[in-house]
């Protein structure tokens, strides 16, 4: 991925700005110094854009910019590409629905290297970010949770390559095992958003469906094995040795512990499963017979929204005072935030089955599945690339 121009700029025009350059490079500012001695000025996206000028003028700006150059020790490169910003404004106002388009640059491989750990991707994207020098890009964003990235196609003299973000619940991308792949884009950019709103977006949406369903299946997963053990103690009078519940003290702690483990669980139900069972219709499933436990689920994340509103307000701050917190006032937060939500937890745990076929069969775009699920395999995941995006942290 190395660059083999510490100080490079690329050249491409624009409709609205006429010559634009980029400052590229580790030794991008020495670039920077040589557009702005030759007379350039910079946009507000951070590219540099020549004066507006006569032909005569123009020409003594471009010789003023190649000297100027070879003194900051910068190499010129003219791209054969349209300004990269001029074609993410026409591809974003093709897709359906509002989207904006941000030209991003990355004049460090380091920048680049930084935006891996939030990409959510099994395709070309990801592996051309890794592998490939990528000095700038366009994010395009719907503004309802969408976002997506766009690259010139490495290796090709047009064409581009799109893929999508992870959903800023989502910090763990790396070898996910849902990621949709990016997709190959023609270079017309009315093409390019067709493809983006016909192919990419609704397995992107897909893709996502499946993400929350795993994610709430394997949190309803981890709660349930300590659930049924710490019931059937209670209901035995004893622990799970066969040893006697001697001290009554005892079993008021075990629920404390269990309702800490259990939040750190089910928020990641309280946050994935209303939009999934949003989607849900048991009438126009084969099991319609399913209408009253998804009502019980509906009404479990209602009764729970006060404590999720409470969790969300609380969670910037008690992150902030984290470190004056000890490990058992830290873990009585949890403990009552889990307690309270407990009526929803039991009733998650009892129709989580029912949720599950039905969820499975509410995939976007999808036909309505015929049959129960079967359990998935999860996959194991590498260490994850550092990501410059914020990984969201959770309490």
């Amino acid at each position: 991925m190395t660059n083999p121009h510490p100080a490079e700029i690329i050249l491409s025009t624009s409709r609205a700005h006429g010559l634009v350059a980029i400052a590229s490079g580790e030794n991008f500012l020495q670039a920077r110094d040589a557009l702005q001695e030759a007379g350039f000025n910079r946009l507000p996206d951070g590219a540099f854009a020549a004066p507006p000028s006569e032909e005569q003028t123009a020409r003594d700006t471009a010789s003023a910019l190649v000297h100027r150059a070879h003194d900051h020790g910068a190499t010129i490169t003219t791209s054969p590409r349209p300004y990269f910003s001029d074609t993410g404004q026409e591809i974003a106002a093709r897709l359906p629905g509002t989207w904006s388009a941000k030209l991003e640059i990355y004049p460090s491989q380091h920048w680049q290297e930084d935006l891996v750990g939030s990409l959510w991707d099994s395709g070309d994207l990801l592996q051309t970010m890794l592998h490939d020098r990528v000095p700038y890009a366009v994010v395009l964003n719907d503004h309802a949770g969408t976002e997506l990235l766009l690259i010139e196609r490495p290796g090709h003299t047009s064409g581009y390559l799109a893929g999508a973000f992870a959903t800023k619940e989502y910090d763990d991308n790396w070898d996910e095992p849902n990621a949709p792949r990016s997709i190959a884009l023609p270079a017309a950019p009315d093409l390019a958003a067709r493809a983006v709103a016909h192919t990419f977006l609704p397995n992107y949406r897909r893709a996502l469906h499946h993400r929350r369903l795993d994610t709430v299946m394997t949190a309803l997963n981890r709660i349930r094995p300590e659930y049924e053990t710490l019931q059937a103690i209670k209901e035995s009078g004893r622990h799970s040795a066969g040893t006697l519940l001697a001290n009554s003290r005892l079993q008021p702690e075990m629920e404390r512990a269990f309702a800490d483990h259990a939040w750190l669980s089910f928020r990641d139900v309280l946050q994935h499963a209303p939009a999934l069972i949003a989607r849900c219709r048991p009438k126009a499933s084969p099991w319609p017979q399913d209408a009253a436990a998804l009502a019980r689920l509906r009404e479990a994340l209602a009764n729970s929204q006060e404590v999720w509103s409470e969790f969300n307000d609380l969670r910037s701050e008690l992150y902030s005072i984290r470190t004056t917190l000890s490990a058992r006032e830290w873990s009585q937060v949890r403990s009552e935030l889990g307690a309270a939500v407990l009526p929803a937890i039991e009733t998650w745990l009892a129709d989580g089955e029912t949720f599950e076929r039905q969820a499975r069969a509410a995939v976007p775009g999808g036909h309505v599945a015929l049959s129960a699920p079967s359990p998935r395999q999860l996959t194991s995941r590498p260490a994850q690339p550092t990501a410059i995006r914020p990984a969201n942290a959770h309490l």
